[in-house]
């Protein structure tokens, strides 16, 4: 999938969005550390190889010009309130060198072909109460606040 990007100062780049793969693993780990989650190369091949083999997930990558710039992950779940599958928007990373220049939007825009080809009308996601920006961009793409997320960690027993 093919799109143009535009800078501020209006120079274009090109921006392809694909399928993830697993030898992108040490362009994911940078996302995902960029976005505070501290992720090795090694860590993020394991989690890569387990998300693409499970068919209920898809990971999307932006390319700009022939780089990683941005991921999008998404699933699809059975839901108690819902006769129908839902979707959910697990995580989404631009490289902070590029944010503000429509990566962001074109990934959003993928998961949610991808979720109606599937069948799949409604969408959830999370984003941390601090991430001011990240509300503000979500409402401008039709997304509503409707409630609260609790997080609890618990200790496993070896």
């Amino acid at each position: 999938m093919e799109r143009a990007a535009i800078l501020p100062n209006e120079r274009r780049f090109d921006l392809t969005i694909r399928a993830a793969e697993v030898n992108d693993a040490a362009a994911l780990a940078k996302l995902m550390c960029e976005l505070g989650y501290e992720t090795t190369k090694s860590e993020m091949q394991m989690r890569v190889e387990r998300i693409t083999t499970d068919e209920r997930c898809r990971t999307f990558v932006a390319m700009c010009d022939g780089k990683v710039c941005g991921m999008i992950g998404t699933v699809t779940y059975p839901s108690y309130e819902h006769n129908d599958p839902s979707g959910r928007i697990l995580a989404l990373a631009i490289l902070s060198t590029l944010r503000r220049r429509g990566i962001g939007r074109a990934l959003i825009a993928t998961a949610e072909e991808d979720f109606a080809y599937r069948g799949i009308r409604r969408i959830a996601l999370n984003t941390r109460l601090a991430r001011e920006d990240a509300h503000k961009f979500y409402e401008s793409l039709g997304y509503e606040r409707n409630g609260w997320r609790f997080v609890k960690q618990l200790s496993v027993r070896d």
